[in-house]
């Protein structure tokens, strides 16, 4: 009976571990509304009186906006949806840094398909999004 019990407890630790680990570090559901969304939904880049969110609005579909921290402590927020890149409808992924004051936005990384794209195609692609 000793050896039963002990054996119980070598696989009754790690499971406990695992599950303690899937708790705190497993998927977590989407933040969809927040500040920082509607900040970044509402901000407009300079020489342009269009919201971002307006912009995303008039040339893509199925828009998808989401906010989270990186392990860093960067609040970033997220817009995902389909849109045309290169005259093709596509799947976009476009990250917006918002500083901790709210007072600034930069853009961040952009993945088409789940491609990264380089700076200079994203700016080429957000120029066209703001000015239309």
């Amino acid at each position: 009976m000793g050896k039963l019990s002990k054996r119980n407890i070598l696989w009754i630790v790690p499971i406990g571990i695992l599950g303690v680990f899937w708790y705190f570090y497993g998927p977590q559901k989407d933040i969809t509304d927040n500040e920082y969304i509607t900040y970044v939904k509402n901000y407009s880049f300079e020489n342009s009186n269009k919201t971002l969110e307006s912009g995303f609005a008039n040339t893509c579909k199925n828009p998808y906006w989401v906010y989270f921290k990186t392990q860093k402590g960067q609040d970033v927020v997220e817009f995902k949806g389909d849109c045309p890149v290169n005259q093709k409808v596509a799947k976009v992924n476009v990250q917006f840094l918002v500083d901790r004051d709210m007072t600034n936005v930069r853009y961040g990384a952009m993945l088409v398909e789940n491609k990264m794209q380089e700076e200079a195609d994203r700016d080429k692609f957000m120029l066209a999004l703001i000015s239309k």
